[in-house]
């Protein structure tokens, strides 16, 4: 990816907390859920393999992933501007540069797969991806099944409503269909389930509405673009709203933002022990916020600075 990453050096491991799972380092396959896209290899990668030291413990996933000399990242290739597959075979976006930077800093290759996102929020994993920097909300349900790193950004959920529906107000979607993708926090929210801990929201949804689902948010706008009408409102990030509305979808915003999220990096507590490798994850992102990298992803796919907390 172009932008502000550059390449890091070997990290020093010592002092991580050592785990107790073991777990194959053998490539990693996507399950039968998942897309036809295949995993693409990142187009820069260290030019030596960093060891294993004696601190780590090998059947960690720090451990399996450093013994790799790679890191596997699951990625959804149709959802702009966080990740989106290009006509070449390679990946593009904001979460794709997001992990490839920690890639870059934990000195090991980066390879990229697609499972579904229900897939991926289901957990138990079994090995066939390390990490998910996919935009994933961390929630209360989730923290039972997926261990996260701090936020990494924010994202206001918009409310949209397609043209031909004559809707430009969120009172006007009452009664109304609403789309979301399947297994998110939107589809939870117009449904009374979303539990963010402190971050929870007060609003409600439209009185009356319902919800309908299809595999990815951006297929709801892509659905208007083809001429479906079976639902008049769609939910989702604020940036893949925005993107839509670039690319031209017929659709409009409605109201403000219904709530903010705070955005984590997931990994499968059900696979090898996560710890250590969340520890040195949220090391990274705490250096990505230092040095103004993060910041400058944001801007470059966003337009303004995300990874500020907001909201709450």
């Amino acid at each position: 990816m172009k932008g502000t990453m550059r390449l890091a050096t070997l990290f020093a491991v010592a002092g991580l907390v050592a785990a107790a799972c073991s777990s194959s380092g053998s490539t990693p396959a996507p399950s039968a859920a998942a897309s036809a896209a295949p995993s693409v290899a990142a187009s820069v990668a260290p030019s030596a393999a960093p060891s294993v030291e004696a601190t780590v413990d090998p059947s960690s996933l720090l451990g399996k992933v450093l013994a790799a000399n790679k890191i596997v990242m699951s990625t959804d290739p149709q959802y702009p501007p966080q990740s989106a597959l290009k006509p070449d075979g390679t990946y593009e976006g904001f979460d794709i540069d997001v992990g490839t930077e920690i890639a870059k800093r934990l000195g090991v290759p980066i390879e990229f797969t697609t499972p579904t996102w229900d897939t991926i929020t289901a957990g138990s994993w079994g090995g066939r991806w390390d990490f998910s920097v996919g935009s994933m909300t961390i929630t209360t349900p989730r923290e039972k099944i997926l261990a996260f790193s701090k936020p990494y950004y924010y994202t206001p959920a918009q409310m949209a409503a397609s043209t031909a529906s004559g809707i430009t107000t969120l009172d006007g979607l009452a009664g109304k269909t609403i789309c979301a993708g399947a297994a998110t926090t939107y589809y939870d929210w117009l449904t009374g389930a979303l539990d963010l801990g402190t971050y929870t929201p007060t609003q409600k949804p439209p009185t009356d509405s319902k919800a309908t689902t299809l595999d990815t948010d951006r297929l709801c706008a892509e659905a208007w673009k083809a001429g479906r009408n079976d639902f008049q409102g769609w939910l989702s990030s604020s940036t893949t709203v925005d993107q839509a509305l670039k690319d031209g979808i017929p659709m409009v915003k409605v109201g403000d933002p219904v709530y903010y999220e705070p955005l984590g990096v997931a990994f499968d507590k059900s696979g090898p022990d996560p710890t250590s490798m969340v520890a040195k994850v949220n090391e990274i992102l705490d250096g990505m916020r230092a040095d103004g990298t993060l910041k400058a992803l944001s801007e470059k796919w966003f337009g303004l600075d995300l990874t500020v907390e907001q909201g709450k």
